[in-house]
Parts: structure tokens; sequence; C-alpha cells
């Protein structure tokens, strides 16, 4: 009799046990099956995760090392961590390389943080604007949509071809949209290929 208690007392024990460790992972999955579940986009290599934030997830990228140095010289890294939500036109490393040699030097010195700043708010807009609400505000507004920018200045978007964007500055200047859609937890990141520049 003691021996049938003791195997049903056990028997009790393994099922809470086992009831208790799924609780447990259903409250609260590992991280790496979390992040398993997102939908990620690649960007410069590294996987841009929904649930990161704009600079979480640009520091990652070795498409954006230049942006990223601009960013925290313009001193604008906590802005961009915050809630927002921002849509940020990210330009990669070789549209800074097509600037006139020593632009970016110049620009990352302490005393023309200004003008950096200046340039780096012309790239975001306020709200989480994806491709396709860009796209309607474009075929809206018979085929160009004005953005106005943190900047306080205004970009011009245009189609480019039947599915791709363009933004244009106010010099004339035209990016490509060359990776679209990139989802953070604060906002959406637009790859381009071309540095935006305030008139």
């Amino acid at each position: 009799m003691l021996q049938a208690l003791t195997t049903k007392l056990g028997t009790r024990l393994a099922t809470a046990v086992c009831a208790l460790g799924l609780a447990v992972a259903l409250v609260d999955p590992a991280p790496a099956q979390t992040a398993a579940a997102e939908k990620t986009v690649s960007v410069g290599g590294a996987a841009m995760f929904p649930s990161k934030n704009i600079i979480q997830n640009a520091v990652n990228s070795k498409d954006h090392t230049t942006l990223v140095a601009a960013v925290k010289a313009a001193g604008l890294v906590d802005t961009l961590s915050g809630a927002g939500p921002f849509t940020v036109f990210a330009p990669v490393n070789k549209a800074f390389d097509k600037l006139p040699k020593g632009t970016v030097p110049t620009l990352l010195k302490t005393e023309n943080k200004g003008q950096l700043t200046g340039i780096l708010t012309y790239h975001v807009v306020a709200g989480r604007l994806s491709g396709a609400d860009l796209a309607k505000q474009v075929d809206a507004g018979g085929g160009k949509a004005g953005l106005k920018t943190v900047n306080g200045a205004s970009l011009t978007v245009v189609r480019n071809g039947k599915s791709g964007l363009t933004i244009v500055d106010a010099k004339g200047n035209k990016a490509a949209v060359t990776i679209a859609n990139v989802f953070q937890s604060n906002g959406v990141i637009h790859v381009v290929d071309t540095v935006l520049l305030p008139g």
C-alpha cells in the first residue's frame, strides 16, 4: 500500500512539473524562438527585427556605417530610439561616397553639428509610411506627393517604374528606394541610394 501511494504521488508530481514547464514555455517563450518567429528583412547583411527600434537595427547594417556615425555625431540617437513613429529614408554608404570629396569628414566635425543635423532630419518624416502608403499619396497627387520632413523642408515622392519609388530633394537630386518597408518598433526604414539635401 505504501508503495502504491508513493507511485501515485510520484506520478502526480511528475504531471504537475510537466504542466508547470508547459505553462512557463507558453508565457515566456525563449528569446531565440521569439526572434525566429519575427518576419525580418535583410539590410546590409543583417536581419532587421520589427521588435527593435531604428537605431538598434541600423547599427547592425554594414551598408549604413556612415549614416550611423553621422546620427551619433549629430546627437540624434536618443531621438531615433524614441517612440516615434518615424519614416526614415536611410542612405547607404555608397550614397555618402557620391558626395563631393571631403564632405562627410567636414560634416562630422563638432562645429558643423547644426548643418549635419539639418541634413539628417531632412531624411525623416513623422509617422509610419509604408511603401503602399507613399504610392497611394503619389497616385492621389497625380503622379507625385509632397512630404514635410522633421527638418521642416519638403521632399517629393514620384513613381519609379510600376512598383518602385523615387524621392526627390529640394535640389532636384533623386534617390531611388532600393529596399522598402523595413519595419521597426518605432517606424519604418526605406533604404535609398542617394543622400537627400535640403535647399
